[in-house]
């Protein structure tokens, strides 16, 4: 399957916000957002972190992912990772988390790249493991409901 990359523009973000189809779906993409996620939340968002970009699939818009910490030869952590309810599944995932590590790497000669997963993510969960990252810190959280939920932070540990 073929994907192409890019910086996320603005006409995108109609489309990503579309892909936060439930409140849970939307809790894992983007946990200080409030439902319904508005195109001002993700554009305010966006304006905060770094590298916001976007994977395409046929010149359709499939997945969207950034950096909210990004430190020049340091750490830097992937966030607001979503892919298309269609497409999920399909390898779409994967290929984003692989061109982000890959940016992390080549723009901003990061040392390490980590990202954080809730404990009720399994798609997540079964993903990033397949994809080199290893678990390092659990750390304590509440969800929308105000109910304890684990937040585990992976590191790119290739083997």
């Amino acid at each position: 399957m073929s994907f192409t990359f890019r910086a996320a523009e603005e006409r995108d973000i109609p489309r990503v916000c579309s892909f936060a189809q439930t409140e849970q779906d939307l809790f894992f993409f983007f946990p200080a957002a409030h439902w319904p996620l508005t195109h001002e939340q993700l554009r305010e968002s966006i304006a905060k972190r770094s590298d916001s970009t976007v994977i395409e699939r046929d010149g359709q818009v499939v997945g969207f992912a950034n950096f909210y910490l990004w430190e020049a030869q340091g750490t830097c952590t992937i966030g607001n990772v979503i892919v298309d309810p269609e497409a999920r599944g399909t390898g779409v995932g994967a290929a984003l988390i692989l061109h982000m590590i890959e940016i992390a790497r080549s723009r901003h000669q990061a040392a390490e790249v980590t990202l954080s997963c809730f404990n009720s993510n399994v798609a997540g969960l079964l993903l990033y493991p397949k994809l080199g990252f290893v678990p390092f810190a659990i750390e304590a959280r509440k969800n929308k409901l105000d109910e304890r939920v684990a937040l585990i932070h992976l590191r790119y540990a290739p083997a």
